[in-house]
């Protein structure tokens, strides 16, 4: 039997209030191990990005806070730290619509992501091993990000983040508004960066299928709940994942408007 692995973010029963008023999460429990990749899954509005800022204690900006419940880092309670703190720690988060600095060159943005390094001959083979990685800004490296595609720019984003040594990044819907075989690109580098430099990644995504062909584990998040979580394997096979977020089985019922079927059928609304 494989021995249970190190779990390095523990995230035990969260609550998070937007302006003193608006319950976003409503108990979020998930855990995530060292060396693995975790997806939380989920359509618009279901929590993701909420969770992922409230473990990057990047809420404040949004006027929310966690309420309940608590975050351990390692054994640490990090819901007081500020972000940068967590970036010291080893925990980047690249945010949802990739946030490139457009006037800067795509170096110029990788070398950013370097900033809390303090040895140059690091940051100099940190850049080296992005464009490893991403061989796609080796070519690009002096284009301005403005002019550059949105596949680049994630790849940028994703790159920036590399240059801080993270040992775990929170990618926050790596595939928006990408075309599929980009998406599959950046997926494949992850899964790379996973393997080869053992960095641990929890990511929110809608793009279900994708997800969990790449991740080890899925949390599937509805109104601010975690209503299902599983091996990703179990849930690609699981027949309501099947039918309500990968788009197949199912097909006798035409619409989701038929709210009543749709509850019933969905046994965890039971």
């Amino acid at each position: 039997m494989s021995e249970p692995k190190n779990i390095v973010l523990n995230v035990n029963g969260i609550e998070v209030i937007y302006n003193h008023v608006i319950l976003v999460l409503k108990g979020v429990s998930l855990q995530v191990p060292e060396g693995g990749i975790v997806a939380i899954l989920g359509g618009n509005g279901a929590g993701k990005t909420t969770t992922l800022r409230a473990i990057s204690n990047l809420l404040a900006g949004e006027r929310g806070a966690v309420t309940k419940g608590s975050i351990e880092l390692r054994g640490e309670r990090i819901e007081n730290l500020s972000p940068a703190d967590l970036v010291k720690r080893g925990v980047v988060q690249v945010m949802e619509g990739r946030h490139c600095f457009a006037h800067l060159t795509i170096e110029e943005n990788l070398l950013t992501g370097g900033y809390t390094r303090d040895s140059k001959s690091e940051v100099a083979a940190n850049l080296e091993k992005v464009y490893n990685y991403f061989p796609r800004l080796k070519t690009r490296r002096t284009s301005q990000a403005a002019y550059t595609s949105g596949g680049e720019q994630q790849m940028c984003a994703i790159g920036r983040a590399i240059m801080a040594n993270p040992s775990m990044v929170l990618l926050d819907e790596p595939s928006m508004g990408l075309a599929p075989q980009i998406v599959e690109e950046v997926f494949e580098i992850v899964k790379d960066l996973n393997a080869k430099e053992k960095v641990t990644f929890l990511l929110a995504e809608q793009n279900t299928n994708m997800a969990l062909k790449y991740a080890d584990y899925g949390y599937i998040m509805e109104s601010g709940r975690v209503v299902m979580d599983g091996a990703a394997e179990d849930l690609r096979t699981n027949e309501d994942v099947k039918e309500f977020y990968l788009g197949v089985g199912g097909g006798e019922r035409k619409s989701f408007k038929d709210v009543k079927s749709y509850k019933r059928r969905k046994r965890w609304l039971a």
